[in-house]
């Protein structure tokens, strides 16, 4: 079954709509909802008084009419009166600026008084529902650290310097790792360390990027807390898979029963967005199935311009979480809210009811879920992996950088949509994951490496496989210490190059190939490597080194047109699209352990395709299957 629903919040409504709501929901397809996430003030609208009364009629609601609940436990949303008891525990911005109540996530990360609280309500709810009929599954928290992910309070603080003293054991093997020599920063006391709070100029790199760790980590163990109370049922959180990096999404995946995550179009290519976010998605679940917890039938609430979806659109999205692995797919939310800060969000059941192209989009799609059902369980092959890791994100982020035009996450996602537009499926993978099942593994933006994802890679190469590395990567080691002795570093050897000197660019320079590279390039050396492209002064722009029994490409600058290079570097991997198809027809293949499989073709233009024999028309999803 592939699961189908949306975020239920009945407490917005008067209770006579609940009934019609879980109809409508039938007539929707609708399969599951997840209730309770933002109920924490109607749950314990003063504290210690709990009034669960409501809830039992919601969650019995859905028992009865065959609809199941994904259970959530309302601690993204602390009620008035936890800020207003607890004003410690309110969250602290890095100049200092304590974050008042009125908005969701109003709390310390680090907070011992929010952690007790917090896990209170979970322990109620958990004790009250864990065995209901209707619950399946439980959601912990919602979209972990979206508007707290960093907190610099003296609660913080003090959590952060254990965090360190378990990491370091000793003050001169931090005093070492952080460099602090530099700027007459060594500490003589833990207690010296906080947060890289406001300064006078620029802060510490390594005490920077730690902190960015122990912030990701303390939320970790709030979901692991509160997940140690709920029981057998499976459970997960809604992560935010490829558009929030302010924690790491590799912890969570290993914390969680099944990677769930939201999505929500963005940028000048969204389609080549969500495909990026899918598979970093099912990724994190290990190439397994995964869920969809949220993404809208329309506009959103919350950009600039909130632009609506064409007819057709809401479908098309859709199935290319589908297509990517999705089990389940579902909105956020089922019914618009009429009040609040999200009311111009839209819903499966829009403001103006059921007389719409929403809701008979909505209904359709529930119907073609139902035909689809035996897609569930069957998983993406790739014989490509794209290297991110979340260390070398937060550590190039640094502002005292060559150049701050060199943006990490933008550069992987413009090596990923290279992929997608040559129709090339593709994981996301750590350095340090097994790379064996790839054919080729690309690493886009890797400015820090440890010594063993380094060796991954050039074993990777020995044993038959062909890399292609980006510029500036392997710079630095995992405390953001340079690797001496000419750059990339970590990867100097594997390449067959050796950099002296980094010359970010103005403007972009001609290639004596006839491209063009952007924002960057490299005073580079050939050791081993031979020269496949150079810049017209004859430096080197991109080169091949045979390692063992496979080869390493780089690039010592940003091609403005990366299909060239990627067509090469596949080609001598071996490695082919799903299906051949036009430019702007994503095709996809899902299948199942005994060989049955479903090729998704989605038409993104406004001309019809032709797909393996099978027409596409144009903005259409067409699945064929055994």
């Amino acid at each position: 079954m592939i699961v189908y629903g949306g975020d239920w919040n009945p407490e917005q409504w008067p209770e006579e709509t609940w009934s019609e709501d879980v109809v409508l929901m039938r007539e929707a397809g609708v399969t599951r909802v997840s209730v309770g996430i933002f109920a924490w003030s109607h749950l314990e609208p003063e504290e210690g008084r709990y009034d669960f009364a409501w809830f039992d009629r919601i969650l019995d609601l859905l028992g009865e009419h065959g609809i199941e609940a994904c259970l959530a436990t309302p601690t993204a949303a602390p009620p008035p009166w936890f800020g207003h008891t607890y004003p410690e525990a309110l969250p602290v911005d890095r100049d200092g600026r304590r974050v008042h109540h009125g908005s969701r996530q109003g709390f310390c990360p680090s907070s011992p008084i929010y952690r007790d609280r917090a896990l209170r309500i979970a322990e109620k709810v958990a004790d009250r529902y864990r065995d209901h009929e209707a619950v399946v599954m439980w959601h912990v928290h919602n979209e972990y650290g979206c508007h707290n992910a960093r907190c610099y309070c003296d609660a913080s603080a003090e959590a952060f310097r254990a965090w360190l003293c378990e990491r370091y054991q000793s003050l001169d093997a931090l005093n070492d790792a952080w460099g602090t020599a530099f700027w007459s920063q060594r500490y003589s006391d833990w207690a010296q360390i906080l947060p890289p709070r406001i300064t006078s100029f620029l802060t510490n790199p390594a005490h920077e990027l730690d902190f960015k760790r122990f912030s990701s980590d303390a939320l970790v163990s709030l979901y692991r807390a509160e997940r140690a109370l709920l029981g057998p049922k499976p459970a997960t959180t809604n992560l935010m898979a490829g558009a929030h990096w302010d924690m790491d999404c590799w912890s969570f995946a290993e914390a969680v029963d099944v990677v769930a995550t939201d999505h929500y179009l963005i940028g000048e290519h969204p389609h080549e967005d969500l495909a990026f976010a899918a598979d970093y998605a099912r990724s994190l679940n290990g190439g397994r199935p995964w869920l969809l917890m949220e993404h809208s039938t329309s506009a959103v609430n919350w950009q600039g311009l909130n632009l609506a979806k064409d007819p057709g659109e809401l479908r098309r999205n859709s199935l290319a979480h589908l297509a990517r692995g999705a089990d389940a797919i579902m909105f956020f939310q089922w019914r618009q809210s009429r009040a609040g800060a999200e009311k111009w969000h839209s819903a499966m059941l829009p403001h103006a009811g059921t007389d719409t192209k929403i809701w008979r989009e909505t209904v359709a799609l529930g119907a073609e879920l139902k035909s689809l059902r035996d897609v569930s369980g069957s998983t993406v092959a790739a014989d490509v992996a794209i290297l991110l890791d979340h260390d070398s994100v937060w550590a190039q982020d640094h502002p005292a950088q060559p150049t701050d035009r060199l943006k990490p996450v933008e550069v992987i996602k413009e090596w990923h949509a290279a992929l997608w537009r040559a129709g090339i499926t593709c994981d996301i993978a750590r350095p340090e994951h097994d790379l064996s099942g790839y054919r080729l593994v690309v690493a886009p933006s890797l400015y820090l490496v440890s010594d063993e994802g380094a060796a991954n890679l050039e074993n990777f190469v020995a044993a038959g496989g062909v890399a292609l590395v980006g510029p500036y990567s392997g710079i630095v080691d995992p405390h953001d210490r340079v690797r001496l002795g000419g750059y990339p570093g970590a990867f100097r050897d594997l390449l067959g190059v050796s950099v002296e000197e980094f010359f970010p660019l103005t403007e972009p320079i001609a290639l004596a190939g006839g491209g063009v590279g952007r924002i960057w390039s490299e005073q580079a050396r050939l050791t081993t490597a031979k020269a496949l492209d150079t810049y017209r002064d004859g430096r080197p722009a991109w080169t091949r080194n045979e390692w063992g029994g496979g080869t390493a490409h780089y690039l010592t600058t940003l091609p403005a047109d990366l299909s060239p290079i990627m067509a090469r570097v596949c080609e001598e991997a071996g490695v082919t699209p799903a299906a051949q198809a036009p430019p702007g027809v994503e095709v996809v293949r899902r299948t199942h352990p005994d060989g049955r499989s479903y090729l998704f073709a989605i038409n993104h233009t406004d001309e019809d395709a032709v797909v393996e024999g099978v027409a596409v028309p144009a903005g259409d999803v067409v699945v064929t299957g055994p």
